[in-house]
């Protein structure tokens, strides 16, 4: 089990390392979204996360539920495999944020 961090990379540019599971996503992690706050753009590269499960698909709903909330772009990039096929199970794998860059994003309600 590898801990879950966020690791600024600066200009909005996040990556998420260690597992995005069951095991390492608590109410903690729920309540720490203030480095969603840190611009209008947010790009979260997934290219350093060991391992995942449905845990980790539901974080990645509540990130996109809140930055919508808060009228902020956000994208995903270098999706891990397996997070990708339990979004394509729940249908999720459609969602705008899977699918283009931040820049290539509406805000909510548009």
């Amino acid at each position: 089990m590898s801990k879950l961090k966020i690791i600024d990379q600066g200009s909005g540019h996040f990556v998420v390392e260690g597992d995005l599971t069951f095991s390492t996503i608590n109410k903690d992690t729920l309540k720490s979204f203030d480095f969603l706050k840190t611009a209008k753009e947010i790009t979260l590269d997934l290219s350093h996360v060991s391992s995942t499960d449905s845990a980790g698909l539901a974080l990645m709903i509540e990130w996109i539920k809140y930055t919508r909330s808060k009228r902020i772009r956000l994208g995903f990039k270098n999706i891990p495999e397996q997070l990708l096929n339990l979004a394509k199970l729940s249908g999720f794998d459609k969602a705008i944020q899977f699918t283009a860059p931040p820049s290539q994003l509406a805000f909510a309600g548009r």
